[in-house]
């Protein structure tokens, strides 16, 4: 095919239409089924169409059917990646999330953490015989989460525990030989080329002993779908930690301590019910009955901050917290899904607190959690900029 039938095949596809508006080039095999899934979801009309108007009449109908069929096409013709996006779209654009409450159409889509949310946000009208194909889609997108950031968490955090039980008087084998070195290097003997290690630093041996305690505070509205996903499983991968005492409370105008369900992350998945109000200050009240050892407990906000509650009493709860010994982070978000929308006065309240508000992918999280358990200044991510968005809450 020469340049220029590709370059016109390709404004066909971007284009559509008939093959007279634009290129004049009519689609045949792969190429007109690709047109058909695409027409099918992004050619709908919103509105009624002019008198006389033409263009395709796509759609995907009402039926489940129809729909298993466009599933199959866009997973023939598309890449993973892609069709959960076409997905997502179907779900927002043409309200198709009430055909996921049938088993056969679950077991048609792409599974993915966008549509774990909309699972868990159709929970309490999924009938019975829909459930446990439901928990088998969640399951195996938790499990390719666990296989993804289980490993590195797990390492990650196993290093800053060891390294803020530090000894003065550490065996051979639990010196901290660079840290040792850096102590000594007033120490250094030209002569001998050598450092005289008149002070050694090692590791304390933390593996059978909890040391720190983890407070997970997670906002369950609607926005915060993929968050709360992320956070289930970051929940029970802390909780497997034996030096960690971790305790996982989800909110909306309500609070529930899911910390029994935090080794599954599947049944702390099903018992948050997405899509509620936010009383950020009722949630931190109860968290702050259940820390124990300020300061040696670090408490994660989860949030976008928009608060339905006490806006002053949940500052003053965490400037209380702070002036306890306790370890607070807030994140506006653990998710993929870039800059969130966010309450920027709320942000900037906790920000004078030195509580810099800030989104998190899950990648980034390990040393976020790490920073905080050896309480050193948190690596933010860049471009944080709060985005010209409307209240996600």
């Amino acid at each position: 095919m020469s340049t220029d039938d590709e370059r016109l095949r390709r404004w066909r596809l971007v284009l559509g239409g008939e093959a007279a508006d634009g290129t004049g080039r009519a689609l045949t095999g792969t190429d007109a089924g690709v047109d058909r899934a695409l027409s099918a979801l992004y050619d709908r009309p919103t509105t009624a169409p002019a008198p006389g108007a033409r263009g395709r009449t796509g759609g995907l109908g009402a039926s489940a059917p129809s729909v298993a069929r466009w599933l199959g096409d866009i997973r023939r013709y598309f890449p993973s990646s892609v069709v959960q996006v076409m997905q997502r779209d179907a779900i927002d654009r043409l309200g198709l999330a009430t055909l996921l409450l049938e088993p056969e159409m679950l077991e048609a889509v792409e599974a993915d953490v966008h549509l774990v949310g909309t699972l868990l946000s159709l929970d309490r009208a999924m009938p019975e015989k829909t459930r446990e194909t439901a928990r088998a889609v969640v399951r195996k997108v938790v499990t390719e989460l666990e296989r993804r950031l289980a490993g590195r968490t797990r390492a990650t955090l196993t290093g800053a525990l060891d390294r803020s039980a530090r000894i003065s008087r550490p065996r051979h084998s639990d010196i901290d030989w660079d840290r040792t070195i850096r102590a000594n290097l007033k120490h250094y003997l030209p002569g001998y080329r050598t450092v005289v290690p008149e002070r050694l630093v090692g590791h304390g041996r933390s593996a059978r002993a909890v040391r720190k305690e983890v407070v997970l505070c997670v906002d369950q509205s609607g926005s915060m779908a993929a968050s709360v996903v992320h956070a289930a499983v970051f929940g029970a991968v802390l909780a497997s930690m034996r030096s960690l005492a971790t305790r996982l409370v989800v909110f909306d105008t309500s609070v529930v301590d899911l910390t029994d369900r935090i080794q599954d992350p599947v049944d702390v998945l099903f018992g948050t019910r997405l899509g509620g109000g936010t009383d950020i200050n009722r949630a931190l009240a109860y968290c702050q009955t259940r820390i124990s050892r300020p300061a040696d407990t670090v408490v994660v906000l989860i949030s976008d901050l928009y608060e339905g509650g006490i806006r002053d009493e949940m500052v003053k709860r965490v400037a209380a917290m702070k002036a306890s010994g306790v370890q607070f982070v807030a994140l506006l978000a653990l998710s993929d899904e870039g800059t969130p929308a966010y309450d920027r006065d709320h942000a900037a309240a906790l920000a004078a607190l030195g509580v810099p508000a800030f989104a998190c992918t899950p990648d980034h999280f390990p040393e976020i959690m790490a920073a905080a358990l050896e309480r050193r200044p948190l690596p933010i991510p860049d471009a944080q900029g709060p985005p010209e968005a409307p209240p996600g809450g």
